[in-house]
């Protein structure tokens, strides 16, 4: 592979008749694509690259992988880094239409630590057994990244050239803070996302079942913000016998029971509410989300397990997650320090602040440690309604519904460029399966079949987009 280089070049090979229609032309996936998809979901598991944060990760190995892939279907990809060894790819399909807006298709290639005596098998062995891919990064989100390159080389082996460029994107460091992977590209190489208006990556259409018989596909059109707070209480230091009023950790401990104990205001985005309303549908409920006095406990709790999709999305969010203090049991400390995972609503910044600032109190002041936009992406437009369609043209009996999610992506970043983000990787998964669990889990795992749809979902929806 070549050494990090700046210049990309992203022509497939071969050249390609126009095929600039609206809809999608036939299937372009084959045995082999099929094949490849559970190949790579594998080998990149096999390729350790956890990111322990703080810059502790490595994922050249990972990036090398994927770009001699996409370079043998004619693609050039380009290695990119900040820090040595925090890799990212890119590439561009060239598209028959110049005129046409990008796409952007985007994945992450770190993952997040795995405790290797906690699991049934090895966390990196990319195990395949009775029809499941095992291993740390088989759900968030090696396997997206293995369709994606399946899809990319099927193209190139019939064929195909899509109306609109699109351009392929391997990340570093989105586990973490993104600043060497899709931050660093938004900032530094924003050439390379040329002309891209909308972008798919991770965390939507996959199999949710709720318990009624019914199958639900979630594609996420929104994202809570980040805001990773540090809070910091300063004292008076002293001798631990001693009474002790301006005791930094009895600050501290205020202000953290403070913001644990609050309860946050509902306050319901365009996402929630078509999310809400789509459910209800399925209940057979006619609701108005944005009608005065609506219960939306009462909502939620006849929606029954379905309610996960909105429940965690209603509200801003404050989490205490760390604390420091003190450097000997009989020393009253003049500092203690705390760390907070705050998660902010489309159009709730504002309320957050005035919020944080009187629970922290006049004894301890707060700061943004890590702090990115929330989004939100059009549910009643063209893109999502291909993205449902192609879903439901290989699942006729599933039910797509849009949500926001509670936490993020790279599309944070991405939209610094004017991108708009979906989360659509594709994934049908049987009763039983939950999905949700081994996000950052144990035993995480996929099976072969759930692979298998997602290339011809993925496929699918990319032609027709």
């Amino acid at each position: 592979m070549p050494a990090v280089t700046v210049e990309v070049a992203a022509e497939v090979a071969a050249e390609v008749p126009d095929q600039a229609q609206d809809r999608a032309p036939a299937d372009a996936v084959d045995e082999a694509a099929l094949d490849e998809a559970v190949e790579f979901t594998s080998g990149l598991i096999r390729i350790d690259t956890t990111n322990r944060g703080g810059g502790d990760c490595r994922e050249r190995p990972a990036a090398e992988y994927a770009a001699e892939r996409l370079a043998a279907a004619g693609l050039e990809p380009v290695l990119l880094e900040r820090t040595p060894g925090r890799t990212n790819v890119v590439a561009r399909i060239a598209g028959s239409d110049p005129s046409a807006e990008a796409l952007l298709v985007h994945g992450h290639l770190d993952v997040v630590p795995a405790e290797a005596a906690d699991w049934s098998v090895d966390p990196f062995s990319g195990e395949v057994r009775d029809g499941v891919v095992w291993g740390r990064g088989a759900v968030d989100m090696k396997n997206m990244d293995a369709m994606v390159l399946a899809v990319v080389r099927a193209w190139a082996r019939a064929g195909v050239q899509p109306r609109r460029d699109i351009v392929i994107a391997f990340t570093a460091d989105e586990e973490d803070s993104a600043v060497d992977g899709s931050g660093f590209l938004a900032d530094r190489h924003p050439h390379l996302f040329e002309g891209c208006t909308e972008g798919i990556s991770e965390s939507g259409a996959f199999t949710v079942h709720p318990g009624d018989g019914q199958a639900l596909y979630p594609i996420a059109a929104g994202e809570r913000g980040t805001a990773w707070l540090k809070l910091t209480a300063h004292g008076t230091a002293g001798h631990g016998s001693k009474p002790n009023r301006a005791n930094a950790v009895t600050r501290l401990a205020a202000a953290v029971a403070r913001i644990g104990a609050y309860e946050w205001p509902v306050r319901l985005t365009g996402t929630v509410v078509s999310c809400i309303t789509e459910l209800a549908a399925l209940q057979g409920l006619s609701v108005d989300p944005r009608a005065p006095g609506f219960d939306l406990d009462g909502v939620l709790g006849r929606l029954g397990p379905a309610a996960a999709l909105v429940d965690a999305t209603v509200r801003n969010s404050a989490n205490p997650t760390m604390l420091t203090a003190g450097y000997k049991l009989n020393v009253v400390p003049g500092q203690a320090t705390a760390y907070v995972d705050g998660r902010i609503l489309p159009g709730g910044e504002a309320e957050f602040i005035a919020t944080l600032d009187a629970l922290t109190g006049p004894d301890v002041r707060w700061e943004f440690h890590h702090r990115e936009v929330a989004l939100e992406a059009p549910v009643n437009g063209r893109t999502y309604g291909i993205l449902r369609e192609s879903v439901e043209r290989f699942d006729p009996d599933g039910h797509v519904v849009p949500f926001c999610m509670a936490g993020g992506t790279d599309a944070k970043q991405f939209s610094r460029l004017g991108i708009a983000g979906y989360g659509f990787s594709p994934l049908k998964l049987p009763p039983g399966f939950d999905y949700w669990s081994l996000f950052h889990g144990v035993d995480e795992r996929v099976p072969v079949d759930a692979l298998h749809f997602g290339v011809r979902v993925l496929d699918h929806a990319l032609r027709t987009l």
